[in-house]
C-alpha cells in the first residue's frame, strides 16, 4: 500500500558497506525494514524462504532489493537473473549497489534487467551522500505497486 515503509533487502557481503547503509537509512529517518543477508545464495534463499527463512513473518516479501555484485557463492548476477525470470519476483525493483564502475557490468546489470546501477564512493562522505540521494528517490519520489 502507498505510504506504508517497504521491506528492503539488502543483499552485501561486506560488513562495513552494510553498516554504513543501515547508519544513513536512521540518520534519514527512513521507516523501511532493512533485512540484511551476506551473500547471493542467501539472498535467494530469502526470497524463495528456503532454509533459515521459511517463516514469512520473519523474511517478508521485499518492496525492494538492494544488490551487491561481487559476492560469495552466488554471483550478484546470477542472483539478478533469478530475479527477473521469475514472475513472482520480477516487480521486485532491483538496484544494483558496487563498487564496479566497469562497463561491462553496467551493461551485464542492466541486460538482467537491474532497475538502477549505483557505484559505491570510496570516500565515505560521497557514499552516504549517494545513499541520502538513493533513499529520497527511490523510497519517497518513486512510484511502485
Amino acid at each position: 500500500m502507498k505510504g506504508e515503509p517497504i521491506v528492503i533487502l539488502l543483499a552485501e557481503d561486506d560488513p562495513a558497506h552494510a553498516e554504513i547503509v543501515r547508519r544513513n537509512m536512521e540518520k534519514s529517518r527512513i521507516a523501511n525494514q532493512l533485512e540484511h543477508v551476506v551473500d547471493g545464495q542467501e539472498a535467494l534463499d530469502y526470497l524463495y524462504r528456503c532454509n533459515g527463512y521459511s517463516d514469512p513473518n520473519l523474511s517478508p516479501t521485499p518492496g525492494l532489493i538492494l544488490l551487491d555484485l561481487r559476492m560469495p557463492r552466488v554471483d550478484g548476477l546470477e542472483v539478478l537473473k533469478t530475479i527477473k525470470g521469475d514472475p513472482a519476483l520480477a516487480r521486485i525493483p532491483v538496484v544494483v549497489l558496487t563498487t564496479s564502475a566497469a562497463e561491462t557490468d553496467i551493461a551485464k546489470a542492466y541486460d538482467c534487467h537491474a532497475n538502477s546501477y549505483l557505484v559505491k564512493p570510496l570516500d565515505f562522505g560521497k557514499f552516504s551522500e549517494l545513499l541520502e540521494a538513493f533513499g529520497y528517490y527511490w523510497l519517497v519520489w518513486n512510484q511502485n505497486l
